[in-house]
């Protein structure tokens, strides 16, 4: 099981994502994995909620993002931007593995900048996997391993098939016929 930082790592955590996100826009990103109105998102390691609310702009008011994280602390900030802008298309869930979301009930799941920091990724992509429509799609960006690696992770579950690699992301096509 997964433990997460503790209060200051994440507050330290929070601000370096903060000046990312002035150079690289979490909307740019988002770009690569084609996300259409309406759609249901899953951003499991959501952290302090970038890529959650720039989400939740694209997929509208017919669309859903579902927050996930295991800390405390990235669960009350991503609530307390949501009541300040007034987002109704978004949920958070506190979590260290299991979502809680019916099965084939999300149209992308993403795994940004998480996969270094999970103790048991497979049981985590076995989670998305559950959640995924049957053609759903698994997003990640790999940072602070080797892509390759990252790659294998996801891949060795037998579940995800690499479809496409962004500048920044890597997309997955769900494999239905296990």
């Amino acid at each position: 099981m997964d433990k997460h930082y503790p209060n200051f790592a994440f507050k330290s955590m929070s601000f370096i994502f903060k000046l990312r996100d002035l150079f690289i826009p979490p909307e740019e990103i988002l770009k690569e994995i084609e996300i259409k109105q309406g759609y249901k998102i899953l951003d499991y390691g959501c952290g302090p909620g970038s890529f959650t609310l720039a989400a939740a702009k694209i997929v509208g008011s017919t669309g859903k993002i579902h927050a996930a994280d295991i800390h405390p602390l990235a669960i009350k900030k991503v609530r307390k931007k949501v009541a300040r802008k007034d987002y109704k298309n978004i949920e958070t869930i506190q979590t260290s593995c299991e979502i809680g979301l019916d099965d084939e009930s999300i149209d992308i799941a993403l795994l940004f900048d998480i996969l270094h920091e999970l103790s048991e990724p497979e049981r985590i992509i076995k989670e998305v996997h559950r959640v995924l429509k049957k053609e759903g799609k698994l997003s990640v960006t790999i940072h602070h391993i080797k892509e390759h690696k990252g790659v294998e992770i996801v891949e060795r579950t037998g579940l995800f098939k690499l479809e496409n690699k962004g500048k920044k992301t890597h997309t997955f096509k769900k494999i239905t016929q296990l």
